[in-house]
């Protein structure tokens, strides 16, 4: 290793705004609408879980813009909580993203690019057994995962530039692949299906598996919005991955907050349109039943016929590819800046000859396999929807708290909307937390007892290094 090495600022605009849009779009999009119809039970609802989770993406990375421009170096959101509040609420937050956020969405994430393979080469079936160990079976798809986490981990451990070139073409190709879709989609519309799904757009019901609707009470559909937006939210996330790798973009107090307003307004558009797409092709009933879930694939049977089914796997391979690409570039560079604070292992905050944090690459890659081979990572990823929630709202919180602590501190940029749309943000986000508290506890508790023990490890970690001293 050698510890002199700095970060090389590599990224262009154009590279980090791939980076945000390319993070984001995974296989969510193809997949979630399902369950949110089934919560919410009508197009317009469906549309409106979507606009919601767009606004509460686009404000929360307007807000993070004043936080990257006044700490425009690696680490991200683990340095704005820890500057904001506290170490020990950085370390909970880098604690949760390494042992679950950051490595379980690789982990799903490479496993349905595995998925989608299978569809083009039924050799890679999730269904299939390639290694039965008496105590865990192992699937082709599991090993492919693996594969490609393996593959993507070492690409970047040589070097940002092999990431950027990796994550520019594959965005803009997912990115252009995706604008296709929709606009076949939409030259495919059915009068009459659309007609269907919009003349009573306004109603929400539960949307069972026969066709019958269940009524809501006015609460009861509150927490319905709040379990239909699990999949949206999901489906938006990991937009924040740009300011993780703060210290190898080029004019970061610039450059960051203009890339997270770019990637997360296409991003944002682009997922709208793909569902009014939906409403246009599937009547809300297939949109509810798809098999799996995968409301593309039928989509794009109804748009393309025999041959759609090839076509939207190949689209969510590129899709996946590059997603997992962006997260395993960005996420090591949260675990190197715990390191550098003496709360990770030591190793972890070394840059390689290639000036990127190659072993926290590989831990990362090896916590993604083992996650691979669980099968657990999707309850996981459900399980942590509330506790990421918790985080994005701690720290827009902190804008607020660093105006007070720090108020003659450089602010390139100033959150937009201040302090008005902040604050709507935090009001949306603790309303999606109760109601999940509420309705859904299973998406609540296990999530947060992981962020929470964190506690005893972060104080083991401080008597660990009194007693070094």
């Amino acid at each position: 290793m050698d510890n002199s090495t700095s970060f090389k600022p590599s990224l262009r605009l154009i590279d980090a705004t791939m980076l945000v849009a390319g993070s984001m779009i995974g296989s969510g999009i193809f997949i979630v609408s399902a369950d949110i119809t089934r919560n919410v039970g009508s197009a317009g609802w469906l549309i409106l879980v979507w606009l919601i989770t767009g606004f509460m993406t686009l404000t929360a990375a307007l807000s993070y813009g004043e936080l990257s421009a006044m700490f425009p170096r690696a680490g991200g959101q683990y340095v704005y909580l820890k500057e904001a509040y506290s170490p020990l609420v950085g370390f909970l937050y880098g604690w949760s993203f390494f042992t679950v956020i950051q490595t379980a969405t690789i982990a799903a994430v490479g496993v349905a690019f595995a998925k989608f393979t299978a569809y083009l080469l039924p050799q890679i079936s999730e269904d299939l057994v390639a290694i039965d160990l008496g105590f865990i079976t192992i699937s082709p798809a599991q090993l492919l995962s693996i594969v490609v986490i393996l593959l993507l981990t070492y690409i970047n451990t040589r070097g940002i530039n092999s990431g950027k070139i990796v994550q520019t073409i594959f965005t803009m190709a997912k990115l252009l692949s995706l604008l296709g879709l929709i606009v076949f989609g939409l030259f495919a519309l059915k009068a009459s299906v659309w007609s269907s799904n919009w003349h009573n757009a306004w109603s929400i019901h539960r949307l069972k598996p026969d066709g019958s609707i269940a009524s809501y009470t006015i609460i009861a559909a509150l927490g319905a919005i709040a379990s239909a937006m699990v999949g949206s939210i999901f489906s938006s996330d990991s937009w924040n991955n740009v300011t993780f790798i703060a210290g190898e973009i080029k004019n970061p107090k610039r450059n960051i907050g203009l890339s997270l307003a770019l990637g997360t307004l296409i991003v944002t558009v682009i997922y709208i349109l793909t569902n009014i797409m939906y409403t246009g092709v599937l009547s809300l009933h297939d949109i509810a039943v798809a098999e799996k879930d995968r409301v593309g694939v039928t989509a794009s049977q109804e748009i393309f016929g025999s041959s759609g089914t090839i076509i939207i796997a190949l689209l969510i391979m590129v899709s996946t590819f590059g997603c997992n690409n962006g997260l395993i570039m960005s996420g090591a560079r949260v675990y190197y800046s715990m390191a550098k604070d003496g709360l990770f292992f030591k190793q972890v905050g070394t840059l390689n000859k290639n000036a990127v944090p190659g072993f926290g690459l590989w831990l990362q890659c090896i916590f993604a396999c083992l996650w691979s081979l669980s099968g657990k990572y999707g309850d996981l990823l459900d399980m942590i929807s509330f506790v990421v929630v918790v985080f994005y709202v701690l720290t827009i919180g902190g804008i607020f708290i660093l105006r007070k602590k720090m108020p003659y501190a450089e602010r390139p940029y100033k959150a937009f909307g201040y302090p008005v749309l902040p604050f709507i943000y935090m009001i949306m986000g603790l309303a999606f937390c109760l109601l999940l508290i509420k309705y859904k506890p299973q998406y609540t508790w296990p999530g947060l007892i992981i962020a929470l023990a964190g506690i005893p490890v972060y104080y083991f970690i401080g008597a660990s290094k009194q007693r070094t001293i």
